[in-house]
């Protein structure tokens, strides 16, 4: 849908984050004259008033009812399309968009590389501007990685590097080339169970000309089985990583030790990179040394230093089992104590816990919600180790002190969402940051988002 369509339509906007934001701002610029409703949280109100006083504002959530008084409906991507009242409106006929497909409705030129995936995206979608930029490539860095799209909508790239999560896939396209780093269960809240999940997760597949994806991944290599342009990583005639390097084929081209990002998994993401490098028709092999330079995003497997005799590692970001997995396996797991636990999204802990059962932590602390699920089924499983478990993040940190052993390491992977606790993983990250003794306003955001 193109912004003009709008000119003559009831619109109504749900969501005032910072798509929700970028929306008014471009559609008070394109269309001055559009009246618009806005549908946020009781707590968003004053803001949304002083962000436009002619804003017609209501705190409550849509139902159909309401939503049928409307043409179109502008959502955020943290409201469900799942939602009764949407499928019932959408049924009824009002058109539901998003900030992200206005974008692409107004860019369809656009050369774009689109990431997503259960985990590394986030760091894939950097990487690969990063290694663009040092080919000298005008290159756009937005979308779910913290810069939005309709924010960077009148700027000019060679290459758009943009982060889709599994909430804004089916609202993408055209793309030249979609990358799927990952596949696991994860937001079963938003998508209502794992099918539709993995479901919305493809979609980028299907707007993509060409789609890379993880070749580690039998689900991922099944289900884009029949994709008549498809790339693979992490396949040993590829970009893999093998005895201690980053490899094309055969041939050495970066030492894994080198690599700013600890871990194999963050290895596999700049294999991700360097393989879409190349997919775009660029000069991969002159791009890899740049890899030394990348700045690490924060609050992934970040460390904050030493402060009490332990050494502290904010690893907010995991948000998922097979996340906090992949943190220990760059962490070890000798005088290692993982805090585990957040909001609750039902997400299958059996593979943690079959993992931590057979090779022991110095201990396991669990907090948030799902904390009891958790710790009951390490339990139940006869784990070891010590289990200790607290209702919230500033009593695991307590917890994780008395338990570590002095220059043993304390690691924050929960392993679940935020949202028990903290508006997001960054607070949560910068929350936990404070308590270990560090300054966590000194947490910077995300480099070199924008264009440059």
């Amino acid at each position: 849908m193109r912004i003009a369509e709008l000119a003559d339509k009831r619109v109504a906007i749900w969501g005032f984050g910072r798509e929700g934001r970028a929306v008014i701002a471009v559609l008070r610029e394109r269309l001055p004259g559009l009246a618009l409703t806005l549908f946020c949280t009781t707590g968003e109100v004053a803001a949304a008033r002083a962000f436009d006083a002619h804003l017609a504002v209501h705190a409550d959530e849509p139902d159909a009812r309401v939503l049928a008084a409307f043409d179109v409906l502008v959502k955020s991507p943290g409201i469900s399309a799942y939602k009764p009242a949407l499928l019932a409106a959408r049924e009824a006929g009002l058109v539901i968009t998003s900030g992200t497909a206005l974008w692409f409705g107004e860019r369809p030129d656009a050369h774009v590389v689109a990431v997503t995936g259960t985990k590394g995206k986030s760091t894939t979608t950097a990487l690969i501007a990063h290694l663009a930029r040092a080919l000298r490539v005008r290159t756009a860095l937005a979308g779910n990685i913290g810069m939005q799209m309709l924010e960077l909508l009148d700027g000019e790239a060679e290459l758009w590097a943009v982060e889709l999560s599994s909430f804004q896939t089916g609202e993408a396209g055209p793309v030249q080339l979609g990358v799927i780093t990952s596949l696991y269960e994860e937001h079963l809240d938003w998508h209502g169970s794992r099918e539709q999940y993995v479901a919305d997760k493809l979609k980028l597949a299907d707007v993509s000309r060409y789609v890379l994806v993880n070749a580690l991944q039998p689900v991922l290599l099944d289900k884009t089985a029949a994709h008549p342009h498809r790339l693979l990583f992490g396949h040993a005639q590829g970009w893999h990583v093998s005895d201690g390097y980053i490899r094309r084929g055969d041939q050495p081209v970066f030492a894994v030790a080198d690599l700013p990002v600890p871990g194999e998994h963050n290895a596999l993401n700049a294999c991700a990179a360097l393989a879409a490098i190349e997919a775009i028709g660029a000069d991969a092999h002159a791009a890899a040394p740049a890899l030394a330079s990348f700045h690490p995003l924060p609050h992934r497997l970040q460390p904050l230093g030493v402060h009490g005799g332990w050494r502290w590692i904010n690893d907010s970001i995991s948000t998922t089992p097979q996340a906090t997995l992949a943190a220990l396996q760059s962490t070890g797991r000798v005088n290692v104590t993982v805090i585990v636990g957040g909001h609750d999204r039902g997400l299958d802990w059996h593979d943690f816990i079959t993992s931590v059962v057979a090779h022991p932590l110095h201990a396991i602390v669990t907090q948030g919600s799902n904390g009891p699920r958790i710790a009951k089924a390490l339990r139940e499983a006869h784990y070891q180790g010590p289990l200790i478990e607290t209702d919230g993040l500033a009593q695991a940190v307590e917890a994780a002190r008395r338990v570590t052993p002095s220059a043993g390491t304390i690691v924050l992977s929960p392993g679940a969402p935020s949202f028990d606790q903290y508006r997001d993983y960054a607070e949560r990250g910068r929350c936990f940051a404070d308590m270990a003794g560090f300054d966590g306003k000194a947490i910077m955001g995300i480099e070199g988002l924008g264009i440059s």
